[in-house]
């Protein structure tokens, strides 16, 4: 018995995507930049790839910048931007992941201020926080579509209207909503969204920062002028290709994935619920496949390894924070007390996760925090 139940930190290489890259990894290994037959063949293979990327999410293909995934794109946005701009204030949600959280927090380093805008019980970022943010001059704005943690989903369109208002510059990370529900940048209204393809059946080392055209972003990689002069060096065709396909094939199957794992997770919170687990963000829209949970005096990694043990690959937290023992600071962000914060674990479903693997998962973590629950009991 073996489950994957981790799908926010990495999904499995679809097939169909894999099939996609084979030639590209191995006969059509041209350069894109090259004026011959085998650089021209893989310039038009990315072409396509941009097509699909672009149409997942509703911009022309001259928007979309390839790079090596979420956390350069995300790196991108706040450093590219922050170099053409002069010191102001950067808004971002207290719940953003670290590699929009850390660029943001080394600009406050050189005169800017970095703003963290605040969140409810529920894990929503809070309105009447973000017009106060809005009383001072603020330059650049992110706030993430869904935590990667919690999964709830974050009022980014209301958001961007004010920003927009404000004259600021506003992006969002979409990296864990893009495959899962539908994502149209122009009804956002953003100028500017992560993607990355490993979240979404893709393979790693691809992902997008897709960018109003109006945006005066500066590269952080100088050379050659690849992509659109925004991101140097010569371009991964066969991740990129992939990312593509992911992108085509997430746009089919969007709607019955999404009500695949919808069900599984209520069946899987239902049942955690019935045996004590509390269900962070559980009030709030949240992702079709993802729960967040926690048990009273029971520790996160203890549980998680123990899960492990059972044939379930779960986490603690963030994937790119799984090395910390300190409380998820999306939960802090949340008024979560840290002691229970130090015993959360998340699940992520996807399209391999059946009902059997639910229940007996249900089973499997019933046992095991009865066992942990008796031996905190002995200790104490």
């Amino acid at each position: 018995m073996s489950a994957y139940f981790d799908h926010n930190a990495t999904t499995r290489l679809d097939d169909a995507v894999l099939e996609a890259m084979m030639p590209f990894l191995r006969d059509e290994y041209g350069n894109a930049s090259s004026r011959h037959d085998a650089g021209i063949r893989a310039r038009k293979a990315l072409n396509v790839a941009r097509e699909q990327v672009a149409a997942l999410v509703n911009v022309q293909p001259s928007q979309v910048v390839f790079v090596s995934g979420g956390t350069e794109a995300n790196n991108m946005f706040v450093k590219g931007m922050a170099s053409y701009l002069k010191p102001s204030q950067i808004a971002v949600s207290a719940i953003e992941h670290p590699c929009v959280m850390k660029p943001a927090a080394t600009l406050a380093r050189s005169g800017w201020k970095l703003r963290k805008i605040n969140v409810d019980a529920t894990g929503v970022i809070d309105m009447a926080d973000v017009e106060a943010a809005f009383g001072e001059p603020t330059a650049l704005v992110s706030v993430m579509l869904a935590n990667n943690e919690t999964g709830v989903v974050q009022p980014v369109g209301e958001v961007a209207q004010r920003a927009r208002a404000a004259k600021a510059w506003i992006h969002t990370d979409a990296v864990q909503v893009a495959g899962k529900l539908p994502v149209d940048f122009e009804a956002l209204g953003v100028h500017a969204m992560t993607l990355s393809a490993h979240k979404m059946y893709g393979p790693k080392g691809a992902g997008a920062l897709v960018v109003d055209k109006r945006l005066p972003i500066k590269p952080l990689v100088g050379g050659g002028g690849h992509e659109h002069g925004l991101r140097s060096g010569t371009e991964n065709v066969p991740a990129i290709v992939g990312f593509g396909a992911a992108c085509e094939l997430a746009a089919g199957r969007r709607q019955a994935l999404a009500e695949h794992t919808a069900q599984l997770r209520d069946l899987i919170e239902t049942g955690l619920v019935e045996i004590g687990a509390t269900v962070f963000g559980a009030g709030a829209p949240r992702i079709p496949n993802t729960t967040y949970f926690a048990f009273q005096n029971i520790d996160g990694e203890t549980l998680v390894i123990e899960l492990n043990k059972a044939g379930f690959a779960v986490a603690s937290g963030s994937a790119c924070s799984s090395t910390s023992t300190d409380p998820s600071a999306t939960l802090l962000a949340m008024g979560v007390d840290p002691d229970l914060a130090r015993g959360a674990v998340r699940i992520s479903l996807g399209v391999d996760n059946t009902m059997q693997q639910a229940q007996e998962f249900l089973i499997a973590i019933a046992t095991v925090v009865d066992r942990l629950r008796r031996l905190t009991a002995v200790a104490v």
